[in-house]
């Protein structure tokens, strides 16, 4: 289904995922607490004294080299905001003590401690009086009730001794509603950030749907099938002979029209053509999505089955090597067919009994060759293997095949062994030549030039039951093996187009 397309996937998924969020988002505002949050963090922790057991020494001058007790001091930078999504009065804190906050040095004793904030905060001193609660004693460092609009920080820089650098410092008090934690940043002076993990993972997603689409919009082929494409499920039948052209014509149909899936399955021209009228036959939604292929015209008392004239085919008498003869007349083939020549030395060859290698019933190779060659139906069959007569009263050994490739390969096989096949699959066939016919070539081009009276040739019929309907994949394809690209792989495999002027004329005549 064409809305089921990926980009309206990922169209409707980022919707989806955007009306979600959205939805989320209102309802965790409204029923969800917004908190208030103090986060603090150490950005310094440095000695100044010589005492080496940080493993650090160093250098002094100055009040660090002459002031007393800086042997072992330490200096802590400590960084304390508001990182939380509302203002912090200085009621909020929850100490009942003057003083709202309490930084604690582990193993270390304060000598100092300076206050700095960030520019335009100047109002924030005001709170960091003794009387506010601003006191240290020992490593206890009280912090008054500093009030602190969302985002606004504040620096303390304390001088301690007594203890190694990297020892614990907490900070310890509470908020109404709220609660006071360490946090992070990769700079010192970096903000916390803007967006909760929640918020960005939100946007991440939404940025790869939208980009995932904008990239399917731009990288999809939009380029309209060809004109006159359907698509569905069509079955192609009937002809082994004319197999190799369908199957390259259904392969490029397929290619030139997406969506649509044509089936080649021969059975043989008279097999096809019957089994089209018993599917027809119970079908009741019409004509139903089957093409046979026949070597010739359909047989008598089929009259719902409509054909459509395709290409005139050429075939070839085909001899093993073994067997010198290259041209036999229309009566010596006759004759052979008949029994009544059981050696090739009687036409010349070598004394090598004749071997007739047909094809079965339901083949339209050996149609055409008993109505344009023979001019009557060929003996009966008398062996099962090709080699041995079944039947000992038999003229000759006779046998039958399901397909042209077996016949083929048979009579490439046995020496004396005659056989007929259409012309472009015996050419290139090694252990086998082809035959002409009262002088007269298999040939398409002489066919065509108007040069040969060639006999064993035919029209090759595409049969659907009834008219298919316009819109029909089988209407489409038909359309297409008699136009451009489909007649140019009729002709590559050896056959003349009826669609050509000279095709049309041939074909015409039947």
């Amino acid at each position: 289904m064409e809305w089921l397309s990926a980009e309206n996937v990922v169209a409707v998924g980022t919707a989806v995922i955007g009306v979600v969020a959205s939805a989320v988002m209102v309802w965790y505002e409204r029923r969800v607490p917004r908190r208030k949050r103090i986060g603090y963090r150490v950005q310094m922790d440095n000695p100044i004294g010589d005492d080496v057991r940080s493993g650090r020494a160093n250098v002094r001058l100055g009040l660090f080299d002459e002031t007393p007790g800086m042997t072992d001091a330490t200096l802590v930078l400590l960084r304390i905001e508001n990182d939380g999504s509302q203002s912090i009065a200085g009621d909020d804190y929850t100490s009942r003590e003057r003083h709202g906050l309490t930084a604690v040095f582990t193993d270390r004793t304060i000598r100092g401690v300076s206050v700095t904030q960030p520019p335009g905060t100047d109002h924030l001193m005001d709170h960091f009086t003794p009387a506010a609660g601003l006191s240290y004693e020992d490593g206890v460092l009280r912090i008054p009730r500093v009030p602190l609009n969302r985002g606004e920080h504040f620096k303390l820089l304390v001088l301690l001794s007594g203890g190694d650098v990297g020892r614990e410092i907490r900070l310890i008090g509470g908020l109404r509603d709220g609660e006071v934690s360490p946090n992070r940043s990769t700079t010192p002076d970096d903000q916390p950030p803007l967006f909760s993990r929640a918020a960005r993972l939100i946007t991440v997603l939404l940025t790869v749907c939208v980009v995932t689409l904008a990239l399917i919009v731009v990288l999809r082929d939009d380029t309209p099938r060809p004109v006159g494409c359907e698509t569905g499920t069509l079955t192609v039948t009937g002809s082994t002979a004319f197999e190799p052209v369908m199957r390259e014509l259904a392969e490029k149909y397929q290619e030139d029209c997406e969506g649509s899936t044509i089936v080649v399955d021969p059975h043989g021209s008279t097999a096809g053509v019957r089994e089209l009228a018993a599917v027809g036959a119970k079908s009741k939604a019409g004509s139903p999505p089957v093409v046979a292929l026949s070597d010739g015209p359909k047989p008598s008392g089929l009259p719902q089955l409509r054909e459509n004239r395709v290409a005139v085919s050429v075939f070839a008498l085909v001899v093993n090597d073994d067997i010198p003869v290259r041209n036999l007349s229309l009566t010596d083939v006759r004759r052979l067919y008949r029994g009544e020549i059981r050696n090739w030395k009687q036409l010349g060859g070598p004394d090598r009994p004749v071997l007739l290698v047909s094809r079965d019933a339901n083949s339209g190779t050996r149609q055409v060759f008993q109505r344009r060659v023979l001019g009557r139906g060929e003996i009966a069959n008398s062996s099962l293997d090709c080699v041995h007569k079944d039947d000992p009263t038999a003229p000759v050994v006779r046998c039958e095949l399901d397909s042209t490739d077996q016949v083929l390969s048979t009579v490439a096989k046995l020496p004396g062994a005659i056989g007929y096949s259409e012309l472009n699959s015996a050419t290139g066939f090694t252990g086998l030549h082809k035959l002409s016919l009262d002088g007269h070539t298999p040939s398409v081009e002489d066919l065509e030039h108007g040069t040969s009276d060639y006999p064993y040739r035919e029209i090759e019929y595409a049969y659907t039951y009834g008219q298919p309907p316009a819109d029909s994949l089988a209407s489409s394809f038909l359309s297409y093996i008699s136009r451009g690209s489909g007649q140019d792989v009729i002709r590559t495999h050896g056959h003349l187009p009826c669609g050509t002027p000279v095709g049309l004329r041939i074909c015409g005549d039947g």
